[in-house]
C-alpha cells in the first residue's frame, strides 16, 4: 500500500531487521517471534531493539513479495502458518483474509486510542496500524500556469488528455484503490462508463506503482518519464522533500484532493502461530507510540492511534483529503473480483 516502500526502498536501511525464511515447522522457543509481511515494510533499528529489551523476545521478519501476493500466501500456508503475527492486509483485502480464517481474536493493548472508524473488524481479528490515502499526484512544473484537475470527472476532461497514468487494478494495490474510488464515486451502475472514458481520454496502464510513479510520471524526484498526472498517495509529497538530494521548502508534487480513496492497514495474531505469547505482545508493540510514531517516516502512512505525533515534514507536506471515498468491506468482498473483471475487460481489451 505505500509510497515510499519503492521511492526509498535503497536508502531505507532496515538493519533492524533480521529476514527469515525457514520459521514453519520449526518449535518456537518464545524467545523470537516471526512477523508475516510484504516486502516494504520498516521499522527504526532502535524502536524494534526497543521491543526486544523491553520483552526479551527478538522479532524475526518474513517478507512476501507486494501486498497481494502476502496475503494470498498466508491463505495458502494457514493450516501451517510461516509466522505468528502477519501484518499488512488492507480494506481492499480484509473480507478475504477474514472468510479465510487465518486470524485469531486478540483485543491489543492501546486500541482505546484508535478511532472506530478504523476499528473494521469487531470481532478484532485484526488490528488497525496505519492509513493512508489512495490519489493522483500531479507535477507542479508542469501545471504552472495551469489548472490542475481536483475531481475524477475532471481527469476525463479534454484539457487532460493524454497526461494520466494509473496502475493496473488487477495488479497493483494502488490500482485497485483507484478502481474502488471510482465506485464509490460513480456508483455500481456509472464506474464502467466513467473508464470508458478515461480510456478514451488516453489514460496509460502500467503493471504498479514503481514504473508507474518512477517510469510514468514526470514530477517525482526519481520520475523519468512524461506524464504529469499518476496514481500515487496523498502523503508522496512529504516523501519528496524527506528524500530530495537538496532542502526543498516546497513540495514538486501536488495531490488532487477529490480522487482520494482510503486504505487501511491491519495486522493479526496468525491461526496456529507457534508462539502466541510472542504475537500478542507484538501487536500491543505494533500499535505503542514508540511503533505509531516511527510510522510515517519508515512507511510514509498515517498511524492509527489518535495521540500519536506526526514529524513536521508530514504535518507540513502531507495532503489530507476531508472526505476520502471509501467502501464497506462486505461490498468490496462481494464485488472485488467482478468489478476487476469488468475493469480488465473495459480498459486492457
Amino acid at each position: 500500500m505505500h509510497f515510499t516502500r519503492v521511492l526509498v526502498a535503497g536508502v531505507l536501511v532496515a538493519s533492524a531487521l533480521t529476514a527469515c525464511s525457514d520459521n514453519a515447522g520449526e518449535k518456537s522457543d518464545g524467545k523470537t517471534v516471526t512477523l508475516v509481511t510484504h516486502e516494504s515494510f520498516n521499522v527504526t533499528k532502535e524502536v524494534l531493539d526497543g521491543f526486544t529489551k523491553q520483552t526479551g523476545i527478538t522479532v524475526k521478519v518474513l517478507r512476501s513479495g507486494d501486498a497481494g501476493a502476502a496475503v494470498n500466501q498466508a491463505i495458502l500456508s494457514k493450516e501451517n502458518p510461516q509466522g505468528d503475527v502477519f501484518f499488512g492486509v488492507d480494506n481492499t483485502f480484509l473480507s478475504r483474509a477474514l472468510k479465510a480464517k487465518i486470524f485469531t481474536p486478540y483485543e491489543p493493548a492501546g486500541l482505546d486510542q484508535v478511532p472506530a472508524e478504523y476499528q473494521l473488524d469487531p470481532e478484532h481479528h485484526v488490528t488497525p496500524i496505519d492509513y493512508g490515502d489512495v490519489c493522483v499526484n500531479y507535477d507542479k512544473k508542469y501545471f504552472a500556469g495551469k489548472t490542475p484537475p481536483a475531481t475524477y470527472a475532471d481527469l476525463i476532461k479534454p484539457e487532460y488528455k493524454n497526461l494520466l497514468v494509473v496502475e493496473n487494478a488487477a495488479t497493483s494495490s494502488p490500482g485497485l484503490a483507484f478502481l474502488l474510488g471510482s465506485v464509490a464515486e460513480f456508483g455500481k451502475d456509472g464506474w464502467e462508463k466513467y473508464w470508458r472514458d478515461l480510456r478514451a481520454n488516453g489514460v496509460e496502464v502500467v503493471d504498479g506503482w514503481e514504473q508507474a510513479y518512477n517510469g510514468s510520471f514526470s514530477g517525482g524526484s526519481q520520475s523519468k518519464g512524461k506524464k504529469p498526472l499518476v496514481v500515487s498517495y496523498a502523503s508522496s509529497p512529504p516523501a519528496e522533500v524527506a528524500f530530495a538530494e537538496k532542502p526543498l521548502t516546497e513540495a514538486p508534487t501536488g495531490v488532487a484532493l477529490g480522487t482520494c480513496f482510503r486504505q487501511v492497514e491491519f495486522a493479526g495474531l496468525l491461526d496456529g502461530a507457534k508462539n502466541a505469547d510472542g504475537g500478542k505482545k507484538l501487536l500491543d508493540f505494533l500499535l505503542s507510540p514508540e511503533f505509531q510514531q516511527d510510522v510515517p517516516m519508515q512507511m510514509f502512512v498515517f498511524p492509527v492511534r489518535k495521540d500519536a505525533k506526526l514529524p513536521a515534514v508530514f504535518t507540513k507536506f502531507a495532503a489530507k483529503p476531508t472526505d476520502p471515498k471509501q467502501l464497506p468491506a462486505d461490498e468490496i468482498s462481494a464485488n472485488r473480483e467482478a468489478w476487476i473483471k469488468t475493469w480488465t475487460s473495459t480498459v486492457l481489451k
